[in-house]
This record gives structure tokens, C-alpha cells and sequence, in this order.
């Protein structure tokens, strides 16, 4: 980077190998005293330091440890920096609830369909403005980040990038802008929307309907009030159409039914539906879809060791997405077919 100062580039180094020591402690934690927490404060406060200079060099990076992999998962979410208990920080907006304040950032994670996490490919970060005068369209974020993970596939032929969003993702604006543009890179969203199909039938009901492919086990870990358990989802596929629009084709897809039929009593069934542009016409194939989209596991970890320190300490993160997705351990996974019911294979464990 060029900070204008060779002294500038040596504090900012030495600021991130100390923040890298001690990742979800505050500034003054890792700085290890006072000089260097003044230090770094200092250069932090500095207009030669941007945010978004420092977020470019790692994707360079990021974009590097990429090379050789067959697929990326590009995973895309939310989460927020809640200062509410730190007044008086100027440039701070409205978060959930009107009496908190803070930012929220939406980073794109890259992620090896084994788990290993490369880094971050691109960020959003905005303050919300008030509720009579909004700054931005935030579904815009959505949108933007899959024509970036796009642009970024153009240059890498040889590597396989797959966009990963949940249902705040399920965007026609999204699916439209990939459509155009040919599919650079692969989209795999979390349904919440019951579209229209070009049939004229509705989305879900389709799905349902469809004949069960396959199933797939996984483990599901303990959080507050559900206990550890084993989920066994069946699952169903159906190629759909989703119409053409005014400026917009029409849009093939893949919709998936991930579905719990008999959870334990009093629990709640953990049941995904996803729509992606990738033919999936076997059950491996589906069951390499839902590994995919259930590697956002990982960006909830990432958000959750995600901190920002400050004077008085770091702010509460708080992942958008994080409670009820029943995402569950990635290893361990066994496929069963519907016509012998018989186990295969455990697949490779994962890297996490």
C-alpha cells in the first residue's frame, strides 16, 4: 500500500501481525501496551489509511490462494457491529431496533467446497440512514456482489465460482443479472419466495410434488434449547422455468427440496429450499449443491470471530443469518438411494 510514509506501512504491518496474534481481542489487547495502542489509534485515524486500499491487497491475495482450485464457493452475507454501548462515535446509523447504532458489513467469503476459507473477496459497509430517508437500497448489495464474483470468473477460466447466498439473496434482479451476462459464475441461492413458473404452476408446489432423489444424513450440533441430533433429509430436484420479464429473459434453474420427514418430537423439521442455475440431474450432484450452500456454516463463524476493537472494547457482532438455519456439522454425511434404502460410504471429512 502506499500510505504516503515508509513509517506508516511498518505500523500498519506491525497493527495487523498484532490484531493476527489475537484476533477477537480488542486493539489494546493485542497491541500490548500503551505506546503501541496510541500507535495504532493514531494511524487508524490517519486519512492516508483507507478501509477499502487494505481490503484490496488482501483480494489480491485471496484471488492468488485461489489458483488451482477447481471451485470456489463465494459465500455472501450480513452482519452487524452493534456500538450501542459505546456513545458518542460519529457516522454510525440505525441497526435492528431504533435504540441501537452501529454498521453493518457484507463481506464475500471464498471458500474451498472442503471448508478451507482463502479470504475475503470484496465488502460492503454503510451506516443505515433513518427510516424517512433511506441512504441505499440494500438488496443493491446482493446484486453488486454477484456482478463482482462474475467479473472476478471472467479472468480465472480454469476455477469454478459459485455464489452462495441466503434467502435474502433469492433476488430476481439477481437471476436476471447472471442470465445476461451467461452465468460467469454459478449462483446457488436459499429460497424465500414462492414464484410463478413459466407452466404457470407455483415453485413450491412443484417441488413438492416432484419424486424423492435421494437422501442425505448429517449431524446436527447442540444450541440453545435443541439437543445434539442426527437430521436425515430426503431429497427432491425439479428443472423450472421462471418466466421472462420486461428486460429480463427467462431464467432455467435447478429448485431443490432439502427435507426433514420425521424429526424427533418437538423439534422442529430442518427443511431447505434452493434454486440454482447448475443442472442437477443426479444425487450426488444435488447433495454437492447442498454441501455448497451449507459451507455458509463457515461465514457464521468468520462474523462471529469478527471484532472491531475500540477504545472501549470491541462491539457485539451479530450475524443476520445466523439463528435457526439448522446448518449443522459439514462432515459426516451419508447419502442413501431410494431404491435400496442402503448407506453409502462416508464422504471425506472436511477442513473447517
Amino acid at each position: 500500500m502506499e500510505l504516503g510514509d515508509a513509517r506508516r506501512v511498518r505500523r500498519l504491518i506491525k497493527l495487523v501481525e498484532d490484531l493476527a496474534a489475537a484476533p477477537t481481542g480488542s486493539i489494546p489487547l493485542a497491541s500490548g501496551g500503551w505506546a503501541e495502542t496510541k500507535a495504532a489509534y493514531r494511524l487508524l485515524d490517519n486519512e492516508a489509511l483507507d478501509w477499502r486500499e487494505m481490503l484490496e491487497v488482501h483480494t489480491r491475495r485471496t484471488v492468488e490462494r485461489m489458483q488451482g482450485q477447481p471451485v470456489v464457493l463465494c459465500i455472501q452475507d450480513t452482519t452487524e457491529l452493534d456500538f450501542t454501548s459505546q456513545p458518542g462515535i460519529a457516522g454510525l446509523g440505525r441497526l435492528s431496533y431504533d435504540a441501537q447504532h452501529g454498521l453493518y458489513v457484507h463481506p464475500t467469503l471464498a471458500v474451498t467446497p472442503a471448508g478451507m476459507a482463502l479470504g475475503v473477496l470484496d465488502a460492503w459497509m454503510w451506516a443505515r440512514g433513518p427510516k424517512e430517508r433511506p441512504a441505499v437500497k440494500e438488496s443493491t448489495r446482493w446484486v453488486e456482489g454477484y456482478g463482482i464474483v462474475a467479473d472476478l470468473a471472467e479472468t480465472v477460466p480454469d476455477i469454478r465460482l459459485v455464489y452462495v447466498a441466503d434467502r435474502e439473496g433469492d433476488l430476481r434482479a439477481l437471476m436476471d443479472t447472471a442470465a445476461r451476462r451467461g452465468c460467469p459464475a454459478d449462483w446457488l441461492i436459499r429460497s424465500q419466495h414462492d414464484r410463478n413458473t413459466a407452466d404457470g404452476d407455483k415453485l413450491w408446489d412443484r417441488l413438492a410434488r416432484s419424486e424423492a432423489l435421494g437422501e442425505v444424513e448429517f449431524a446436527l450440533p447442540a444450541a440453545p434449547g435443541r439437543p445434539a441430533r442426527v437430521v436425515r433429509q430426503t431429497l427432491y430436484r425439479d428443472a423450472v422455468t421462471l418466466p421472462a420479464r420486461k428486460g429480463a429473459p427467462a431464467v432455467t434453474a435447478t429448485a431443490i427440496l432439502a427435507r426433514e420427514e420425521q424429526p424427533p418430537t418437538g423439534q422442529q423439521a430442518v427443511a431447505w429450499r434452493l434454486l440454482t442455475n447448475r443442472e442437477a440431474d443426479t444425487l450426488e450432484a444435488v447433495v454437492e449443491l447442498i454441501d455448497g450452500y451449507r459451507r455458509r456454516w463457515l461465514a457464521e463463524i468468520f462474523f462471529q470471530d469478527f471484532e472491531i476493537g475500540l477504545p472501549g472494547g470491541s462491539p457485539a457482532t451479530r450475524h443476520s443469518g445466523a439463528a435457526g438455519t439448522g446448518l449443522g456439522h459439514l462432515p459426516h454425511h451419508r447419502l442413501a438411494h431410494p431404491a435400496s434404502g442402503h448407506l453409502g460410504a462416508a464422504l471425506p471429512e472436511s477442513t473447517l
